[in-house]
């Protein structure tokens, strides 16, 4: 019985760490053709639905976490999963305005190639019970260039949207109301951009922690 639920496990995942990896795949293709065809600000418009769909079903990996499907802690995911969920539905699908901005290429180019990385890696480990050793390098090595990109490009796209927030006040809840209840969207981001500060080199400090592990222990392997 452990043997089969062992086996079952590990086809889950494998389903569910190729099929992101496509949808990530899908948005760099389309990110970089239309950047090569036509220019940045046409790039949301190419990879929204991919976009929406493998960011979205990062949601997973906390349920996975939270069951023990996978050991990756949850106060290291759930952080970094809550952050571009809200980049993506919260910034981008909810603001027209800063989809067209050229930060909008940055962040999904580097998002992409790090989930493609990412998941591949992990869907490898999963058929093959490891990965060939370049792509656990490239698994823990390049988040030190793209995660500032990435980050960057997070930071500044919810700074883009803080005037229309502001103005449209969308998703904000006025009082009187009958829960006697009010919340301002555009305090809230204000609030997101400040988590950001102590948060990201945090976060960049417990990447930098990992692959010194990772790769250390490779080498004596």
């Amino acid at each position: 019985m452990a043997d089969f639920l062992s086996l079952l496990r590990r086809a889950y995942l494998s389903i569910y760490n190729w099929t992101v990896c496509f949808g990530w795949a899908q948005v760099l293709y389309f990110a970089v053709k239309t950047l090569k065809e036509s220019s940045y600000e046409h790039v949301y418009d190419a990879i929204e639905k991919p976009l929406l769909l493998a960011q979205t079903a990062a949601i997973l990996e906390i349920v996975h976490g939270l069951i023990g499907l996978i050991r990756s802690p949850i106060t290291a995911t759930l952080p970094q999963i809550g952050s571009r969920l809200y980049v993506t539905w919260g910034i981008l699908y909810s603001f027209p305005e800063t989809q067209s901005h050229f930060l909008v290429s940055s962040l999904v180019i580097s998002w992409a190639v790090t989930e493609i990385i990412r998941y591949s890696f992990f869907g490898m480990k999963e058929v093959f019970g490891s990965a060939p050793s370049w792509l656990q390098w490239l698994r823990y090595s390049t988040f030190m260039l793209l995660y500032p990109i990435g980050i960057s490009s997070e930071v500044g796209l919810i700074y883009t949207a803080l005037p229309y927030m502001k103005t449209t006040e969308k998703y904000s809840i006025r009082m009187p109301n009958k829960w006697n209840f009010s919340f301002d969207y555009f305090y809230n981001a204000l609030l997101v951009l400040g988590v950001y500060v102590p948060g990201s080199p945090h976060m960049f400090n417990y990447m930098r922690a990992q692959r010194s592990k990772v790769l250390s222990r490779s080498k004596k392997d």
